[in-house]
C-alpha cells in the first residue's frame, strides 16, 4: 500500500477551502486565492475554449480519501481537456475537476437543463450539480456517455438530476434549487451509484474535452 500524496492534498483543501480553519487562515495571511468569476448567462454560461472559463476549475481526485488518482483541466481552444490518470489503489477509483463556489451563484430558473458540448474516449462520466456552498454536501448527479474522438451535445434535464451524497442516492433529498447553482464538478469515477460498477470503467488514463457548458430550454407546446 502506498502512501497518500499529502502535498496534493493539502493543494486541494487550500484551493477549495475545504477546512474552515485553513480558509480562515489564508484569510489572515492574505493567501486567499481570488473568488471564481462566472462568464455571462444566458445559453452558453461557461466557454471552456477560454481560459477564463478553465481558471474557475480545480483537481478534486480521490487523494481526499488516500488514493492515487489525478487529474487537471488543461487549457485548450477547441475546449479544456479534463485529463489524467485513474487507479483503483489504495482503495481509489476516481477523478475529477470542481468549481471553486461561484459568486454570485447561477439562475437557472426558467431553463430545462444543461448543455454540454464533448469529445471523450469511449467511457461514461459524471456531472454533479451543487446548490450549497458546503465543501461536502448533496449533490445533483448525472451520468453521460461519451464517443471516442468524436464531438457530442450532451443534454440533461434538471428533472433528471439524481439526488446523491458521496456516490449514494438520497430518495428522500428535495429537488435542486435551480436560483442558487453554487458550483459544478466533472468526474470519472469506478462506481455509478449505491456501489454499482460503472460499466465503462477501466483504469488507466483518460481524456475528456469540453467546449461549453450552457443551458437549454423546451419551447412549450402551442395553445390552441
Amino acid at each position: 500500500m502506498q502512501f497518500p500524496d499529502v502535498g496534493r492534498l493539502w493543494q486541494t483543501v487550500t484551493y477549495f477551502e475545504a477546512l474552515p480553519l485553513v480558509a480562515c487562515l489564508q484569510r489572515t495571511l492574505g493567501h486567499n486565492p481570488p473568488p471564481a468569476t462566472v462568464m455571462p448567462q444566458g445559453e452558453i454560461m461557461m466557454d471552456l475554449s477560454q481560459p477564463t472559463g478553465v481558471d474557475l476549475w480545480g483537481a478534486l481526485d480521490d487523494v481526499v480519501m488516500g488514493g492515487m488518482s489525478r487529474s487537471s483541466l488543461v487549457a485548450d481552444p477547441a475546449g479544456a481537456r479534463f485529463e489524467g490518470m485513474v487507479t483503483t489503489q489504495n482503495n481509489g477509483g476516481f477523478a475529477s475537476v470542481r468549481t471553486r463556489n461561484l459568486e454570485p451563484p447561477l439562475d437557472l430558473s426558467g431553463t430545462t437543463g444543461l448543455t454540454l458540448r464533448v469529445r471523450g474516449d469511449g467511457k461514461r462520466y459524471k456531472l454533479l450539480v451543487r446548490d450549497s456552498s458546503s465543501w461536502d454536501s448533496l449533490a445533483y448527479g448525472a451520468q453521460f456517455d461519451t464517443q471516442p474522438a468524436t464531438w457530442i451535445t450532451v443534454k440533461i434535464p434538471f428533472a433528471d438530476l439524481v439526488p446523491v451524497f458521496r456516490a449514494k442516492t438520497v430518495p428522500s433529498a428535495p429537488p435542486m434549487v435551480l436560483t442558487q447553482v453554487i458550483s459544478l464538478q466533472l468526474m470519472l469515477s469506478k462506481f455509478a451509484y449505491d456501489g454499482q460498477i460503472n460499466p465503462t470503467f477501466q483504469p488507466g488514463d483518460f481524456r475528456l474535452q469540453i467546449s461549453t457548458i450552457g443551458t437549454y430550454t423546451d419551447a412549450p407546446f402551442p395553445t390552441l
